[in-house]
């Protein structure tokens, strides 16, 4: 049981899951400080400014309309670089890859594995 749990957690997927979380939380934090330090400021300046810029209060209800369109922003930033950054670029491998112009990787040649093999046997 316990040798199972190792393979499957040395599997190259579960690694790379877990850099993709903890990139994707930097990520997060990153974005979120962008949205907070100017997004929800430049909505509050375009919808009067002062304290209760990008607000609503009707029958004594506040509707904040500043934040949620602040993070309707964030969220299409973040879904654009996303798409750019990842998305493009591993389409774009996939697709060299199918159509025969990006090789795989590179294999040794026979010469070359003769080569070490001959050295091998000098070294024994």
């Amino acid at each position: 049981m316990l040798r199972g749990f190792k393979d499957f957690l040395l599997r190259g997927n579960v690694v790379e899951l877990a850099v993709a979380v903890v990139i994707g939380t930097a990520f997060t934090a990153v974005v979120n400080t962008f949205a907070a330090a100017f997004l929800t400021p430049l909505v509050g300046l375009v919808s009067g400014g002062g304290q209760l810029g990008g607000t609503v209060v009707v029958d004594g209800q506040v509707f904040a309309w500043g934040a949620f369109v602040s993070q309707l922003v964030t969220f299409v930033m973040t879904a654009a670089v996303i798409y750019l950054l990842v998305v493009l670029p591993m389409k774009a491998l996939v697709d060299r890859r199918a159509r025969g112009e990006e090789p795989g990787p590179a294999q040794p040649t026979q010469t070359e594995l003769l080569t070490e093999i001959r050295d091998l046997l000098r070294a024994r």
